[in-house]
C-alpha cells in the first residue's frame, strides 16, 4: 500500500511539475484544448541542407521563420523541419514515406541541388521528383504541393544548368502543383548573404528566402 502511495505520488510529481511546497496543482489539458492541438494543420518542408538550416540556428533558417510568423499570426498550423544535409532526390524518395505516417495539408518539396551539384543524370532527378509528388498524392489526394525550383552554379555547362533549370517547371506543370520558380532569388551568388562555402544562406539569407517562400505561402492558409 505504502509503495502504491509512492509511485502514484512521484507520478503526480512529474506530471504535473509541482514544487513540494507547492499547494497547487496544474489544471489537466482540457478534451476541448486536445482537440484543437489535434486538429492544427501540418505544414511539411522536406528537403536537405538549405530546409535544414546548415550552419545557422534552426529559428534563424525560413521553415522557422514561417512557423514564427505563424505562431504570431496565432493561425492553427504547426511546421515540421524535414530537412537533411547531403539529401538527393533518390534518398529523399527512400526516406519520404517516414514522414507521411500524418497527413499534411501544405507539403514544400525542396530538392535536387544536390543531384545538380554532383552531376547526376538529369533523367534521374526529374523522375525522382515526380515519383516523391506522386507518392504525396496517392496517400493524401487533398494536401496542397508546392515545388521549390533550384539552380545551379555554372561549372557544369552551360547545357547541363539550362537543362536542369527547366525540370522544375516541368514538373510542376506535368504534377500540376504550385511552383516558387527559384527559392534562392535575391541570395544565390551574393558574397553577403552566403556562408563562406557560397551555397548556404546566412541567416540576412534565410530572412530572403523566408520572404520568398512566405509569398507563395501565406494566401493557401
Amino acid at each position: 500500500m505504502i509503495k502504491q502511495f509512492l509511485g502514484i505520488f512521484a507520478i503526480a510529481i512529474f506530471t504535473f511539475a509541482c514544487s513540494p511546497k507547492s499547494e497547487k496543482t496544474v489544471p489537466p489539458v482540457s478534451q476541448e484544448e486536445t482537440t484543437v492541438k489535434k486538429e492544427q494543420k501540418l505544414i511539411l518542408f522536406f528537403g536537405n541542407s538549405l530546409t535544414a538550416g546548415y550552419g545557422i540556428e534552426l529559428e534563424d533558417s525560413f521553415t522557422g521563420l514561417v512557423a514564427q510568423r505563424i505562431d504570431s499570426l496565432g493561425m492553427d498550423y504547426r511546421v515540421i523541419n524535414a530537412g537533411l544535409s547531403g539529401e538527393t532526390t533518390a534518398s529523399g524518395l527512400s526516406r519520404l514515406d517516414w514522414f507521411l505516417e500524418e497527413e499534411p495539408y501544405i507539403f514544400v518539396l525542396e530538392l535536387g541541388g544536390n543531384d545538380g551539384l554532383r552531376g547526376i543524370t538529369l533523367s534521374e532527378t526529374k523522375k525522382n521528383l515526380k515519383a516523391m509528388i506522386q507518392l504525396v498524392k496517392a496517400k493524401y489526394p487533398e494536401t496542397i504541393i508546392i515545388l521549390a525550383g533550384m539552380q545551379i552554379p555554372p561549372n557544369m555547362g552551360q547545357e547541363y544548368i539550362k537543362e536542369f533549370e527547366e525540370i522544375y517547371p516541368q514538373v510542376a506543370d506535368e504534377e500540376k502543383v504550385k511552383l516558387i520558380p527559384f527559392l534562392l532569388d535575391g541570395v544565390a551568388g551574393n558574397p553577403d548573404l552566403n556562408l563562406p562555402d557560397g551555397i548556404h544562406p546566412t541567416e540576412e539569407g534565410h530572412l530572403i528566402v523566408f520572404q520568398t517562400v512566405w509569398e507563395n505561402l501565406k494566401d493557401l492558409l
